[in-house]
């Protein structure tokens, strides 16, 4: 066993979590399985092996970013329903005393 029930506890605390016993003694467990698996993957030979990051190739889904003309200022504020200038103009949303 790599972690006892004491470094839980010790952990819960400093992350201010509050275990009843049987959670201390189920997480215990399963730290412990998890550290076990952990030394079963250290143990593997991967001398040679290429450092992934992904288990499948992953590729951008993302258009190609292309400038183009925008928008006039007067063409993005012509169906405004009223404005100002080159402002959309709107009701407050704020009450003023």
């Amino acid at each position: 066993m790599k972690i006892n029930k004491d470094v839980v506890e010790y952990v819960a605390h400093l992350g201010r979590l509050e275990l009843e016993p049987h959670e201390a003694e189920l997480y215990t467990s399963q730290l412990d399985r998890i550290l076990e698996h952990m030394d079963t993957l250290n143990a593997l030979d991967t001398e040679g092996i290429e450092p992934t990051s992904h288990a499948v190739p992953v590729s951008c889904v993302l258009r190609e970013d292309i400038s183009r003309e925008s928008l006039s200022v007067e063409g993005s504020v012509s169906n405004a329903p009223d404005r100002k200038g080159s402002f959309f103009k709107v009701p407050p949303v704020i009450e003023v005393d």
